[in-house]
């Protein structure tokens, strides 16, 4: 049921996405400061919702479809925030353009082989990766401005953000192209199977 706690965690990333934009539209140390905090909640809501999902056998196709739409949502809406405000540098474009490019990639082979009614797991390196990459998110949207107002400017949280969005996009790469082959697989099989047929009935 959409009410549900699970679900309810769920929506409320899709929620935080506005408040994040105002916030990071803010601007200021504080303003970043509160906009990272509030990722980093919404992020791990990504993890309580499945856990108590499973836990508590509260599973549901509602929460199934609504949970990787509201972690692209934050996960694309941080990206470009960070990008459109000029919080990345041109090497750290790179990363983002590659995180943003698989989530592309994913969702359209989840949609393909969800029509096939396969269903495409999540892997242990994939789970890495959304940490790496939600804790990068996380660091970046807070800048160096919230270090200097939290009195640790040494700390350069802005560099340590994009290494860490460079860690989270060579998982990406590499998990990508896990999906990638699996739905070639299934694509490829499909053909088989069809020129089979043809020929079956030819």
């Amino acid at each position: 049921m959409p009410t549900d706690l699970p679900n309810l965690l769920t929506m409320s990333r899709i929620a935080a996405v506005p408040v994040l934009v105002l916030l990071a539209f803010t601007g200021g140390g504080w303003g970043d400061f509160a906009a990272s905090m509030l990722f980093a909640a919404a992020a791990i809501t990504d993890y309580f919702d499945g856990k108590i999902a499973r836990d508590r056998q509260m599973t549901s196709a509602f929460g199934r479809m609504l949970d990787p739409i509201a972690d692209k949502l934050l996960v694309g809406a941080a990206l470009m925030l960070l990008a459109g405000l000029g919080r990345l540098s041109l090497l750290g474009l790179l990363p983002a353009i590659v995180i943003l490019l698989r989530e592309i990639l994913v969702s359209g082979l989840r949609e393909y082989l969800a029509s096939l009614r396969v269903s495409m797991p999540v892997t242990n390196l994939a789970k890495w990766k959304t940490g790496f990459q939600m804790g990068a998110l996380g660091v970046l949207l807070a800048g160096d401005s919230a270090g200097a107002v939290l009195g640790i400017p040494w700390a350069r949280l802005s560099l340590l953000g994009e290494i860490g969005l460079w860690v989270a996009a060579g998982l990406t790469l590499i998990t990508g192209w896990d999906y990638m082959q699996a739905g070639l697989r299934h694509a490829g099989a499909q053909d088989a199977q069809a020129v089979g047929t043809a020929r079956s009935r030819s």
